[in-house]
C-alpha cells in the first residue's frame, strides 16, 4: 500500500490478521500507513510500516498483537489513542522514527516487550540480548506536538535536545506504563 491520499483503515472488525505488508510513503496531515479503528483481537506480524506520516494508527484497537514488524522513517511510528487497550508489541524494530510512540493518555494497558529500539542507549551487563534499563519510547516533545502542532518546527532545535535529556535522567512527564523493560540490543531479525 503505497503513497495513498491517508492510507489502509481497518475498521470495526475481529479476529483479522495481517501478515507480510508494506504501508509506504502515505504522507499528509491525515496519513497514516495502517488505521486500526475498532477493531479486537486482531494481529500484525512481519509488516513493514515505512515512510508514513503516521506508521500505525490505533483507536479503539483492543487486544491487537504486533510482533516483528518494522518501523522505519516514519514521522510518528505508532499512535494509541486512549481507547486502545491490552495491546502487545513484541519483537518489533523502531529506526529513523521521529517518534517512536505516542499517547494521549497516562494510562495505558498496551504492553512493549523485546523490541528494539534505535535511540536506546541503555547497556546489556548481563549479556542475554537484552537491555537491563528500561526503554521510555514516549518523548515529551511529542506529547508537546500533539497539543500544540505548529510547535513541530521546534523539533531540531536546543530546547528540545534539553526537554529530551531532562526526560532520560527523569521520566516523569510521559506515560511510566509505555515502557519496554527488555529492550533487545540489535535488531530484531
Amino acid at each position: 500500500f503505497r503513497k495513498n491520499g491517508s492510507g489502509v483503515a481497518v475498521m470495526f472488525s475481529h479476529r483479522v490478521e495481517m501478515t507480510g505488508n508494506r504501508f509506504e510513503e502515505n504522507w499528509g496531515g491525515a496519513s497514516y500507513g495502517l488505521l486500526l479503528k475498532e477493531i479486537g483481537d486482531s494481529k500484525l506480524e512481519g509488516n513493514v510500516f515505512y515512510r508514513n506520516t503516521t506508521g500505525l494508527l490505533a483507536d479503539g484497537a483492543n487486544r491487537i498483537k504486533a510482533i516483528k514488524n518494522d518501523f522505519i522513517d516514519n514521522g510518528w511510528a505508532v499512535k494509541l489513542a486512549a481507547s486502545t487497550q491490552q495491546g502487545t508489541f513484541t519483537g518489533n524494530n523502531f529506526i529513523g522514527n521521529t517518534f517512536d510512540v505516542s499517547a494521549n493518555s497516562s494510562e495505558s494497558s498496551t504492553a512493549f516487550a523485546r523490541n528494539y529500539w534505535d535511540n536506546y542507549r541503555g547497556y546489556d551487563l548481563k549479556r542475554d540480548g537484552f537491555g537491563d534499563v528500561a526503554y521510555h519510547p514516549v518523548r515529551l516533545f511529542s506529547m508537546v506536538v500533539a497539543q500544540n502542532a505548529p510547535s513541530i518546527i521546534l523539533l531540531r532545535s536546543a530546547f528540545v535536545r534539553l526537554l529530551d535529556s531532562a526526560e532520560s535522567i527523569l521520566p516523569a512527564l510521559t506515560p511510566e506504563a509505555l515502557a519496554d523493560h527488555e529492550p533487545a540490543m540489535k535488531r530484531v531479525q
